[in-house]
């Protein structure tokens, strides 16, 4: 059902905003390749786990070793049903087309506050005394609402910018020289840190990919990109992304990373008149709105329009990212390519909030385990899995003791 919402979102922009890139069975992950690497340290085994867990309901066994490991879009529309089924079957349950829209919290003996239940918006409550908050950091009437139920937390600092595309066959070429048509398709890692200048850095690369709409609410535009298993299309993309925080928003107010992100989402949706903006990157440094392709023709899910992307993020970050760019260039040779295709917003990068947690990886809130990136404390499919992991444990360690 949800593939069903994303096609036709995608072919005639009709947004459903409870079923779309961002919101569904497997989340934003289902619909961006699923990269399965990962910078956390892991010392306990936890991700070795979550990678033979997804060859196990159907991934490619080479995630076991590649390097940079994936399953593909296409690959997880059959891997996450079969996790699915396996949770069901071991006891498990899923609430589809449910929402939790309050918190009922109360003090207990010791005067402490502690979540008694969730209430569903169909009024009904489901009590317990664990409740793992995983909602991932599009959530945003959720973070609200813990905001007003006076569930600690605070703005945090992320990262925004615009996709790229470059010709897949240039790259391949750059990276492995004549043997990349036998090699798997190209890829690169990049980043740029000059002292007191803003961070600027890719992420979520595409190899033989498709820039995509990844919009979860009308009237705001949040692009994403994805690959199918096969990473065999004919442009490479890439977010572009450039750190935000104090500068940005006030850091003091929880939400104001949320509002920060849909300010320029909506600015995005007015500019690409309701579809993705894009630029050739020769016009975005002259500041013109684009009028055709040149030597690169975008590949992209949902609908596009050319314009001009210079008034979305601010010129202090346009000078970060052209900077970026150019310095990036210096890398890769010739990535700083005129007629490479802008797209814009990149605002979903990771969480605007944190939601507090003590060493047992609790809230303030007693029986509320705030988790993975939703919670700020996880930045991928990976990470995010192996914190779930980690606040399981948790929960099963103090269970333990109190009995």
């Amino acid at each position: 059902e949800r593939q069903k919402d994303v096609d036709t979102f995608f072919s005639n922009n009709s947004l459903k905003p409870d079923s779309n890139v961002q919101f569904g069975e497997g989340g934003a992950g289902a619909f961006s390749d699923g990269k399965l690497n990962t910078l956390v340290n892991d010392r306990f085994g936890r991700s070795d786990f979550v990678l033979k867990t997804f060859v196990s309901h159907g991934a490619d066994p080479s995630i076991l070793y590649t390097n940079k490991p994936h399953v593909g879009t296409d690959v997880l529309f059959r891997v996450i049903p079969s996790i699915r089924k396996e949770i069901i079957s071991l006891g498990g349950e899923f609430r589809f087309q449910s929402q939790v829209v309050d918190f009922l919290i109360e003090n207990d003996h010791k005067g402490e506050r502690r979540l008694k239940a969730v209430v569903l918006d169909n009024g009904e409550k489901i009590y317990g005394s664990d409740f793992l908050l995983a909602i991932g950091h599009s959530a945003r009437d959720t973070f609200l609402r813990l905001h007003e139920c006076l569930v600690p937390m605070k703005a945090k600092e992320f990262a925004v910018g615009f996709r790229i595309e470059h010709p897949q066959e240039w790259l391949g070429r750059h990276q492995y020289g004549d043997f990349y048509k036998d090699l798997p398709a190209a890829s690169y890692k990049l980043s740029s840190s000059p002292k007191g200048e803003k961070g600027v850095y890719s992420f979520c690369m595409c190899p033989g990919g498709y820039v995509v709409n990844a919009s979860s609410e009308n009237e705001g535009i949040a692009c994403n990109g994805m690959s199918y298993e096969a990473r065999d299309s004919k442009n490479a993309n890439s977010a572009i992304i450039v750190t935000v925080g104090n500068k940005e928003y006030d850091m003091d107010d929880p939400l104001s990373g949320i509002q920060y992100q849909r300010n320029l989402e909506r600015n995005a949706y007015a500019i690409g008149c309701g579809g993705i903006p894009q630029q050739l990157l020769s016009d975005f440094c002259k500041c013109t709105a684009s009028k055709e392709y040149r030597s690169v023709v975008s590949l992209h899910k949902g609908f596009a329009s050319f314009g001009n992307l210079r008034p979305i993020l601010g010129e202090e970050i346009n000078a970060a990212f052209i900077r970026g760019l150019k310095d990036f260039d210096r890398k890769i040779s010739g990535f700083f390519m005129d007629d490479a295709v802008l797209s814009g917003v990149e605002s979903r990068t990771s969480s605007p909030v944190r939601i507090f947690r003590d060493d047992d990886f609790m809230s303030e809130v007693k029986g509320l385990y705030p988790c993975g990136e939703g919670a700020g404390y996880a930045g991928g499919i990976m990470s995010a899995a192996m914190d779930g992991m980690k606040c399981a444990e948790k929960i099963i360690e103090n269970q333990l003791l109190n009995t």
